[in-house]
C-alpha cells in the first residue's frame, strides 16, 4: 500500500492486534496457573513441561501451513479461526480433570495463537503504507506483552480466589465472543482496493518454496538468531518463572508473579527501540544480537551461582536484560525479508518463526526432566537453558559467517546488498555449503 493509512484502517489494526493480545494472554497463562496444574492433574515437573512442549510444538508446526492458509482463505477469516480455537481451548482447560483433557486444550490453545501473528502482519502490509510496517509490527509485539501482563499477577489472584475453572471458563468465553468482532469488523484489504486473486497452492510448490527459503543462508541465519534469543525468556514466562521463585528461591506465589511483570515491561519498551534502531541502521542487527547473547549467558550465570535466596533487587535488572529476548528476535524476520526474495518472503518467515519455539519445546521439557532426576533442584534443571543457548550460538555464528561469504560475493558481482560489510580475517574467501 502506497499513501496514508485510512482512520478505518487504524481501527482494523487494534481490532486484529487484540486478538494477538489474548492469545501472548492464553499462550503465557501457565507461567502462573503451572503450580495449579501439577495439583490439578497430579502430575510431576517432567509432565507439566509437557503442557508448554506440546502447546508449542503445535505452535511452531503451524507456522508455514498459516502462511499458506493466509494465502489461500486471506487474514480475517484465519484470524476468526484463531480467536476461536483460543477461546475453546481455554473452555476445554477450564473444565478438564484429567491430564490427557489437559493436554489436548493447551495443544487447542497452540492452534489458535499459531494462526494470529502472520495474519496480523499481512493485515499491516496490505492496509499501511511501507515506511510504517515495521513500526506497527513493534507495535503489534508490545501490545501482545499487555496479555503477558494480564497473565502474571491479575491472572494469579484469579486463580486463588474464584479458582480454576470459573477463571478459564470466564476467559474462554470473553474470548470466542470477539469471533464475532473479528468477523463483522475485520477487512483483508482497504475499501475501494480489489481483493487479491486467491489460488490453491500445490503440495509440491509449497514444499520447492519451503527448501529454497531453507537453503538460503540468510533464511538459516535468521532461524538461529530467533532460535537463541527467545526462548529463554519464553521458558520462564511459560512455564517454569514461577515454580522456579517459588520452589526454588522461597518466594510467595504473589512476589513471584509479580516479578514475572518485569519481562512484560522489558519487552514492551525494548521491542520499538530495537525496531526503530535496526530499521535506521540494519548494520547493527547482528551486533546487537550478539551482545544481547553475551549478556544473557552473564546474566544465566547470575542466577545459576548465587547462593541462596537471589535478592529481588538482583532478580529485577536479570530479567529486565532477559526480556530483550523476544525484541532481539525479530532481528531474524528483517534477515529472512533482506535475503529473499518478495514472492518468498512469507514462507522464509514462518522458517525462521519455527526457530525460537522449537528451542522452547527442547528446553522446557529438558528442565521438566531434569527436575524429575535431580528431585526438584532447579540450579541443575536449568543448565538445560545454557546448553541449548550455546548450541543456538554455535550454529548462529557458522550461518553468519556463511551469510557474510555471499554478500561479498553479490557485491563483487555488483549487486545491491542490505548491509555494508567490511571483510575481516576470519570471512570466508567464497560461499561455504549449505547442506549442513
Amino acid at each position: 500500500m502506497t499513501g496514508r493509512a485510512t482512520r478505518r484502517s487504524w481501527f482494523i489494526w487494534f481490532a486484529a492486534v487484540t486478538v494477538y493480545l489474548l492469545a501472548v494472554f492464553h499462550r503465557t497463562s501457565f507461567g502462573v496457573a503451572g503450580l495449579q496444574a501439577a495439583d490439578r492433574f497430579g502430575v510431576g515437573a517432567a509432565a507439566l513441561g509437557t503442557f508448554t512442549v506440546l502447546q508449542v510444538g503445535v505452535y511452531a508446526a503451524m507456522q508455514i501451513p498459516t502462511g499458506v492458509l493466509v494465502d489461500r482463505y486471506g487474514p480475517r477469516r484465519v484470524l476468526t479461526g484463531a480467536v476461536f480455537f483460543l477461546g475453546l481451548g481455554q473452555i476445554l482447560l477450564a473444565v478438564a480433570d484429567s491430564y490427557p483433557l489437559g493436554l489436548l486444550a493447551r495443544a487447542v490453545v497452540g492452534f489458535g495463537d499459531a494462526l494470529t501473528f502472520v495474519s496480523i502482519l499481512r493485515l499491516i502490509a496490505a492496509h499501511f503504507p511501507g515506511r510504517q510496517y515495521a513500526l506497527l509490527a513493534a507495535l503489534t509485539g508490545a501490545i501482545g506483552y499487555v496479555g503477558n501482563l494480564a497473565a502474571t499477577l491479575p491472572l494469579g489472584l484469579l486463580l486463588d480466589g474464584p479458582g480454576w475453572t470459573s477463571t478459564f471458563l470466564t476467559v474462554g468465553l470473553v474470548t470466542a465472543l470477539y469471533t464475532a468482532v473479528v468477523a463483522l469488523r475485520v477487512e483483508d484489504t482497504p475499501r475501494g482496493v480489489p481483493e487479491p486473486v486467491r489460488e490453491k497452492v500445490h503440495p509440491k510448490v509449497l514444499g520447492r518454496q519451503v527448501a529454497d527459503a531453507w537453503r538460503t543462508p540468510g533464511t538459516r541465519l535468521g532461524f538461529w538468531v530467533h532460535f537463541s534469543t527467545m526462548f529463554a525468556p519464553n521458558v520462564l514466562t511459560m512455564l517454569w518463572g514461577v515454580p522456579f521463585l517459588v520452589q526454588g528461591q522461597g518466594y510467595p506465589k504473589a512476589t513471584a508473579s509479580s516479578l514475572l511483570i518485569v519481562f512484560v515491561f522489558g519487552s514492551m519498551i525494548g521491542g520499538p527501540v530495537i525496531g526503530g534502531l535496526i530499521g535506521r541502521r540494519p548494520s547493527l542487527r547482528m551486533p546487537l544480537v550478539g551482545g544481547y547473547i553475551g549478556g544473557a549467558a552473564v546474566m544465566w550465570a547470575v542466577l545459576l551461582g548465587w547462593g541462596g535466596t537471589i535478592p529481588v533487587a538482583v532478580l529485577v535488572p536479570v530479567f529486565a536484560f532477559l526480556s530483550l529476548g523476544g525484541p532481539a528476535s525479530m532481528i531474524g524476520f528483517a534477515l529472512a525479508r533482506d535475503y529473499n526474495p518478495l514472492s518468498r518472503v512469507g514462507t522464509a518467515t514462518g522458517v525462521v518463526n519455527v526457530g525460537g519455539f522449537v528451542a522452547t519445546t527442547i528446553s522446557a521439557l529438558a528442565v521438566g526432566v531434569l527436575l524429575e532426576w535431580t528431585g526438584g533442584t532447579f540450579r541443575l534443571a536449568l543448565l538445560s537453558v545454557i546448553a541449548v543457548l550455546a548450541f543456538g550460538t554455535f550454529r548462529m555464528l557458522v550461518w553468519w559467517r556463511r551469510t557474510r561469504a555471499v554478500l561479498f560475493e553479490a557485491e563483487a558481482r555488483g549487486e545491491a546488498i542490505p548491509v555494508q560489510i567490511r571483510r575481516r580475517r576470519w570471512d570466508a574467501e567464497a560461499p561455504l555449503p549449505v547442506s549442513s
